[in-house]
């Protein structure tokens, strides 16, 4: 394996270099997560424009190119700009090639063997190479080739379906649910394909998709339909829900006691209600009413008072916060999960760190997020200085 240039630390992926063609959400997320864990991430971008990202909020100015959107999932990499239809850029993507371990893409299916960077194109230039693709629906199949995209993902797995109350609308997700699940699948991936390197000396072809991860985030409900026919919503059970107060709102999950009813009755002041609803299936079939009992009462105080109430009867519950509030909590702080991050544009940024914590390697900010191209002298120079050195990663 190459030196990771730039890195005095001893981190779980030093030595490790990545070729990383992704961009926007689900390759981009997986790839600062290995930059992270100490990996030399060279991203490629494209001369002029580069990722995706890096327009999403219009124009060309480099100060829009450095939008923190896209500093948020390009920390502890590299920008290269390549012309890829050229021959010369084709050949210094070879070249980075023979000195990789891991080359990573998220196009769509056949995108990198049109270009000639499939793995059973790299694997004859470097034997070790791992290529890594994650994909909207897989490398085969009937949508292999329809355009990936997270809100897709979740309306073609059955994610939207699925509401809490059918008098609920159903909606799309706000959240990038999709890609970074897929990102992080992408990311087991890559690593056991790394272990198992070590066992066989062989690089291998890993393929992750939307698709795949959002069925496989749905094991306890699909077993459920496979074997009984029914839907299994956790969402929608009877005694868990999301109520206003007089100051703003809360959820309770009414689930995991002998008795949780009475427990928030009691909470509540609604001693009397409990009896007449002993079980689940009973309380399945009131659920309209007890809610609109809850409601009626929740409303009368604050949130805090409600919550004080339900955590004296050991109930799970928790404010409905905006997220502001969750990071500015001390939780948050004390997890260790802000960054702050001297950014060329915009100042002083608080970025999402790693919610991977290891004792013997913290997170460690080695290069801010890269203006477009900013290392492409850098990185081949070097690549001049390692001829000895390709074909033989190790």
């Amino acid at each position: 394996m190459t030196p990771a240039p730039h890195s005095d630390a001893i981190l779980p992926l030093s030595g490790v270099r990545v070729i990383d063609f992704t961009q926007v959400m689900l390759g981009p997320c997986a790839t600062q997560m290995l930059g992270d864990f100490g990996a030399d991430v060279i991203k490629i971008e494209r001369p002029g424009s580069g990722d995706l990202s890096r327009s999403f909020f219009g124009g060309q100015t480099e100060e829009h190119q450095n939008n923190v959107v896209f500093g948020s999932l390009n920390r502890n990499k590299r920008s290269v700009t390549i012309d890829m239809k050229s021959e010369e850029g084709r050949q210094a993507i070879r070249s980075l090639v023979e000195t990789a371990d891991v080359v990573v893409d998220n196009f769509r299916a056949d995108v990198m063997k049109r270009l000639d960077l499939c793995f059973k194109s790299l694997s004859t230039i470097n034997p070790r190479i791992i290529c890594a693709s994650g994909t909207g629906f897989g490398p085969k199949g009937p949508y292999a080739h329809k355009g990936g995209q997270d809100v897709l993902a979740q309306a073609l797995t059955g994610v939207m379906d699925k509401t809490s109350d059918p008098s609920v609308p159903r909606s799309i997700y706000p959240t990038t649910l999709c890609d970074y699940t897929a990102g992080m699948h992408l990311v087991q991936g890559i690593l056991a394909a790394l272990l198992m390197r070590e066992k066989t000396g062989r690089g291998q072809q890993v393929d992750v998709s939307l698709y795949d991860s959002m069925i496989a985030m749905q094991m306890q409900e699909a077993a459920q339909w496979s074997a009984h026919g029914e839907v299994l919503n956790w969402a929608a059970m009877p005694l868990t829900g999301l109520f206003e107060t007089s100051d703003g709102a809360l959820v309770i999950v009414g689930a995991f006691k002998a008795n949780p009813l009475q427990d928030i009755c009691q909470a509540l002041g609604l001693e009397d209600l409990s009896p007449d609803y002993p079980d689940l299936p009973s309380q399945r079939e009131a659920k309209p009413y007890l809610h609109r009992r809850f409601r009626q009462v929740l409303a009368t105080n604050t949130t805090d008072h409600w919550l004080s109430r339900l955590e004296a009867r050991d109930l799970l519950c928790a404010p409905v916060r905006d997220l502001g509030t969750a990071l500015d909590d001390p939780q948050t702080a004390i997890n260790g999960m802000l960054v702050t991050i001297q950014t060329r544009h915009h100042g002083n940024v608080r970025f999402v760190g790693s919610p991977v914590h290891l004792s013997d390697a913290p997170l460690r900010i080695r290069h801010a997020p890269p203006g477009l191209g900013e290392h492409t002298d850098a990185v081949m120079d070097e690549l001049r200085s390692f001829p000895a050195m390709r074909g033989s990663a190790s």
